[in-house]
């Protein structure tokens, strides 16, 4: 787990402005010193450059980077680990190839001299990753099939491309930032994140999951191209034999990602998914696994979480946590992200990575069981919707239901059997509208009447759901819950849940693995139908059965809770404080003129008041006021400070 940085000139940029320049990318490089605290390197080369900072996990003194072949022929570098790097290796010494180092990295490095970018195909792991042929004048840019390892790229104004693992390793390159994107904006405030390809900068992307760039030397830069699509699955339809499969391709993934030369661990909540990961690895340990858990007083699953250590012979720490803490770190995410990132969950997130990190330098992971298994309560919700709406015609859908919905007031502060403006309004309309609007942070006419009329004419004719309508029409499927978990899948997974674990993580020096986002178990269980996904009112059915095999019963038992404190109570007591940073003077929000400063004071009324419940996008409005005011200070420092 590392970090890279990378600038590349075209045979016409190069004869235009010559060499790439060493001391930018010096710096490109010293500004994600945290994901590597171990080593660092560059590999300058006329028209190229490449950065590294290491995290040393495998093979910890024979695989410095940036790495380069035999013959000098061709040059890496590479953030993440390949699972099946040793069967690789020893394919690849059978057809020739020769190798120098135990670790992982040289095996791409060697598929590439054998397969070309076909070596992508063959690669089970999490990895981003640059590697420049001078021999074909190549440079191949690559991500992970699920996106668990990020990486942005843009042309800066003299035509050189820059890249790097975080936004903040293209900050120093001139241009690149000076450019916010409205239509991003938007989708933030939308969704709580900003989703691939866009970024928060008109220069920047993101290239996105089973992606990857091919750039010729001497032609213009390409788009980036698919190399892999999730297989159709067909797991068996019978739940004792569904479960017995899954059992075991969960082992396995569990035990791929245990290859490690430094101290491994788990993270460990109160619920099944981060629990039998713990199980099984804890089975494949011959000392006590360490386990980390962050407890709040709102939310404690601490107690949960001990019980499960207990089960395991596991060794269990754990810190507490409170939403007035969380409320009070709005402004670091901007220096965290590098661009406004709204799930509240990564505060608790970092912390409990520092918690392990003081002890291991690998973590395991429970994210992604409920996109895999659906877990969600808003997966139960949409299909039971889902199934509704096809048994009503479609104009009494659109005219009758809606027209109610419509007039139906929204009643946050009524008790839930009251609040059925939601419902109503998903019934009247398509599926994946309807998804979208399940999973939307804000409403489009509370947000939209926050802007001012110039923001207004930026974004007119976006859409933060077009992404969820073209994956839905991408995969027309009969099954209402498997289309939610596909526009989980590219969307909100690699958007929010895998750039919080990233970025959390990183952020210490930790490396996470995620054994239930292996690409084989995510499409069985997508592949498994509804009935086994959804039984008595709750998600994860098959994996609730493998899980009980592996946990104490009452942990079985327990209701789902969030990884995350209520801010709501809080933000109410503090709306005068509230009000003076987004309303007063220094408000970097209003400094923008993207906003009207009377309608964002009625919205804070409005929820100071109890009316209302803006919880999310005042959330949302912090965060993006502490990125606007960052992203200030940042034009006023000269690039090469």
């Amino acid at each position: 787990m590392c970090g890279l940085t990378g600038l590349f000139r075209s045979d016409a940029v190069f004869a235009r402005s010559g060499p790439v320049d060493g001391a930018l990318l010096q710096r490109m490089t010293d500004a994600i010193a945290h994901r590597g605290p171990d080593s660092e390197g560059l590999a300058l080369d006329g028209q190229i450059g490449l950065g590294f900072r290491r995290l040393a996990v495998i093979d910890l003194a024979g695989s410095p980077q940036p790495m380069h072949s035999a013959d000098g022929a061709q040059t890496i570098v590479f953030n993440g680990e390949i699972y099946n790097f040793r069967q690789l290796a020893a394919e690849l010494a059978v057809l020739g190839q020769s190798f120098r180092t135990r670790g992982d990295t040289e095996t791409i490095l060697n598929g590439w001299r054998q397969w070309g970018a076909g070596v992508l195909d063959r690669l089970d792991g999490m990895f981003a990753f640059a590697l420049w042929d001078r021999r074909t004048r190549q440079l191949l840019l690559a991500r992970d099939r699920i996106g668990k390892k990020p990486l942005y790229y843009g042309t800066a104004p003299d035509g050189t491309l820059a890249f790097g693992s975080e936004l903040a390793a293209l900050r120093p390159v001139p241009g690149l930032t000076d450019r916010l994107d409205p239509t991003a904006i938007e989708d933030f405030l939308a969704l709580g994140y900003i989703p691939d390809p866009a970024s928060a900068f008109r220069d920047i992307r993101k290239l996105p999951p089973a992606h990857a760039m091919l750039i010729e030397a001497d032609r213009p830069l390409p788009a980036p191209f698919r190399y892999w699509s999730l297989p159709r699955a067909h797991p068996p339809a019978d739940a004792r034999e569904a479960a017995g499969v899954m059992g075991g391709l969960f082992e396995d993934a569990v035990a791929r990602r245990m290859i490690a030369d430094v101290p491994l661990g788990a993270f460990l909540s109160g619920g099944i998914d981060s629990g039998c990961v713990v199980a099984l690895a804890a089975r494949r340990t011959d000392r006590p696994l360490r386990c980390f858990t962050i407890g709040f007083p709102e939310a404690d699953e601490r107690e949960a979480a001990s019980e499960i250590a207990r089960h395991c012979g596991a060794e269990h720490e754990t810190a507490e946590m409170s939403a007035h803490t969380i409320l009070g770190d709005a402004a670091a995410q901007a220096a965290m992200f590098g661009e406004p990132f709204g799930d509240h969950s990564s505060v608790p997130s970092r912390a409990v990575a520092a918690l392990a990190r003081r002890h291991v330098t690998v973590a395991l992971s429970g994210d992604g069981g409920d996109e895999a298994f659906g877990g969600y309560r808003r997966y139960r919700f949409h299909h039971l919707t889902d199934a509704a709406r096809r048994m009503l015609p479609g104009p009494v859908r659109r005219h009758v239901i809606g027209t109610i919905a419509r007039a139906y007031p929204k009643l946050d502060a009524a008790p839930r059997w009251l609040r059925a403006k939601s419902t109503l309004t998903e019934l009247s309309l398509d599926s994946a509208e309807a998804y979208y609007r399940s999973v939307g942070r804000s409403e489009a006419a509370t947000r939209h009447g926050l802007f001012s009329a110039g923001f207004r004419r930026d974004i007119e004719g976006h859409d933060p759901a077009t992404r969820f309508h073209a994956v839905a029409a991408d995969h027309e499927d009969d099954d209402a819950l498997r289309v939610a978990q596909r526009i989980d899948l590219e969307t909100w997974l690699p958007g929010d849940i895998l750039v919080k674990t990233d970025r959390t993580s990183m952020a210490v020096g930790l490396e996470v693995r995620c054994p239930l986002l292996d690409p084989t178990l995510l499409a069985f269980g997508l592949a498994l139908p509804a009935d086994l996904k959804l039984r008595g009112g709750r998600g994860k059915a098959i994996l609730r059965d493998v899980a009980a095999s592996l946990l104490p019963a009452s942990v079985m038992n327990r209701p789902k809770q969030g990884f995350a404190a209520t801010l709501g109570p809080d933000m109410r007591k503090a709306a005068p404080q509230l009000r003076e940073m987004l309303c007063g003077p220094q408000s970097a929000l209003l400094a923008s003129t993207w906003f009207d400063g009377p309608a964002v004071a009625r919205l804070l009324d409005a929820h100071a008041s109890g009316r209302r419940d803006h919880t999310a996008l005042l959330w949302h409005l912090l965060v993006l006021d502490s990125f606007l005011a960052d992203w200030q200070h940042q034009r006023r420092v000269p690039h090469d400070s």
